[in-house]
């Protein structure tokens, strides 16, 4: 079981190439992406959610370098290959690809997915990538948050113990 959770571990090369027979046979592939710092209740309704979009849900992970540069020095509380390997666990997770640039525009250039999905908090228009997967035919769309789960109000509650 744990070399199937680490298969899903792949680098953009090899996602490229898995995903290149996975569109062959007709998959839809659905893209979401974010820091995922302390999984939560929140995240695990986001994700299902992401994947009943379509056959096969790619999670872009923010590496640690990524994260400090928009997030801050005390971030993320997790380090990524811990992060990638939890988010790998996941039922609803296919394949779990990590970027270090602060937004994942090239990754999703790469990939092409046909579904780009994030939270509500985004506008449609605002949303990374968004003018890639329009152009060749995809989708963009949002899926509302679950209200009160957050990493950071989880940070607080510990702060405030």
């Amino acid at each position: 079981m744990l070399q199937e959770i680490k298969n899903k571990i792949l680098d953009s090369k090899d996602l490229i190439a898995v995903l290149e027979n996975l569109k062959m046979k007709g998959k839809k592939i659905v893209f979401t992406n974010g820091c995922f710092d302390l999984l939560h209740k929140g995240h695990i309704d986001y994700l299902s959610k992401a994947r009943e979009l379509g056959d096969v849900l790619i999670l872009g992970l923010n590496t640690d370098n990524s994260i400090k540069r928009i997030k801050g020095e005390t971030r993320p509380i997790q380090d990524e290959d811990s992060r990638a390997f939890i988010l790998a666990s996941l039922v609803c997770v296919d394949y779990v690809v990590m970027f270090e640039e602060d937004t994942p525009y090239n990754l999703i250039n790469a990939i092409k997915p046909d579904v780009l999905v994030k939270g509500a908090d985004y506008k449609k228009e605002d949303i990374v990538g968004g003018d890639i997967v329009e152009k060749n035919g995809g989708e963009v769309t949002t899926i509302e948050f679950l209200d009160g789960y957050s990493t950071t109000n989880i940070i607080k509650k510990i702060k405030a113990e």
